[in-house]
């Protein structure tokens, strides 16, 4: 992995605790845009949503960047927040920008390493380094680095800007949508890291239990409705998406999540294929950067860096979420 310390970068691998299991950092950066520029939800510093004044670091490959993504094409925001995608062929001081075919370089701070946005936020910064990154242009420094922040962001701060009041964390379903998160988070989203970032057969074991159980859960949840919650899509499906689109590619071989592929979950892979074909997603999706950013860049799992050339899956084909 690897992170800053007092501002110097450095090799590291300690996110397992003694028993072996991957344990995930909290983010450090939790400002927060809004529409007047007013505090955030946890009293959070307030940056004001203006059109051009943010600019978002992500790769394609890290799902939790992809949320964000989404969300910018989802909410019309392309013209009013800038964006900088890192490649996936070098990762050698963290995420890397570059012109890589699929890379959109830096035109804001012109960094080739993402490691030297944070130390412009904080020279004496300790911490990891990750994408998703929202900058602020006006201020100099880094808002945000919690994706499931940035998209509640994205979903509303910038609507009297674009005009976009789709809603995908509406009041009346928060509590719910909060709920299923919490779940498919813990065991799902991280999950699949948990499994293949263990470092004991029994911290895999427990994580893959976990994960295996959950999606079985999820699987009958969706054969009774059409979304997470209710009849609407929700950031909950979005989040979930995330995942399961990378799981039958990358996470079941490279991380040993191997039990059944998503393809053989009628519901989930229904699913799964819906929101895929939703419009705009498609356009923000990169197959090629997932798999060499997972295969290629994770030399303690992978340490060839062979990139698996399969599965053949076809995300266009059509599904039965209409039936709802």
């Amino acid at each position: 992995m690897g992170m800053l310390i007092d501002g110097k970068w450095t090799d590291d691998d300690q996110f397992r605790n003694k028993d072996g299991k991957f344990v995930r950092p909290e983010s450090i950066f939790r400002g927060w845009v809004t529409a007047d520029g007013s505090v955030g939800p946890a009293g959070d510093a307030g940056f004001k949503a203006e059109p051009g004044r943010y600019h978002l670091y992500v790769t394609h490959n890290c799902p939790w960047a992809y949320r964000t993504v989404m969300f910018r094409k989802l909410k019309g925001l392309e013209d009013i927040v800038s964006i900088a995608i890192g490649g996936a062929s070098d990762k050698d001081e963290g995420w890397t920008f570059n012109d890589e075919p699929g890379s959109v370089p830096d035109t804001v701070n012109s960094i080739h390493r993402l490691h030297e946005v944070y130390t412009k936020a904080a020279p004496d910064y300790t911490g990891r380094v990750t994408v998703p990154t929202l900058w602020d242009k006006k201020e100099q420094t880094i808002v945000n680095n919690e994706s499931s922040e940035i998209i509640r962001m994205f979903n509303s701060a910038f609507d009297n800007v674009t005009g976009n009041n789709n809603d995908y964390y509406p009041e009346e379903l928060r509590s719910e949508i909060d709920a299923i998160n919490e779940v498919v988070y813990s065991n799902v989203n991280n999950g699949v890291y948990r499994t293949g970032f263990a470092a004991s057969q029994e911290a895999y074991e427990e994580a893959f239990d976990r994960l295996f159980n959950t999606l079985d859960e999820l699987d009958e949840r969706l054969g009774k409705q059409r979304y997470l919650v209710g009849d609407r899509l929700t950031e909950a499906d979005w989040r979930l998406f995330s995942t399961l689109l990378r799981f039958d590619m990358v996470y079941y071989g490279h991380f040993k999540c191997n039990k059944k592929h998503v393809y053989e979950y009628s519901n989930l892979w229904n699913f799964t294929l819906e929101l895929y074909q939703h419009p705009g997603i498609a356009e923000v999706t990169n197959f090629d950067h997932i798999k060499r950013g997972y295969y290629g860049l994770m030399p303690r799992v992978n340490p060839l860096g062979i990139v698996a050339k399969g599965p053949d899956i076809d995300f266009n084909q059509a599904h039965d979420r209409d039936r709802f």
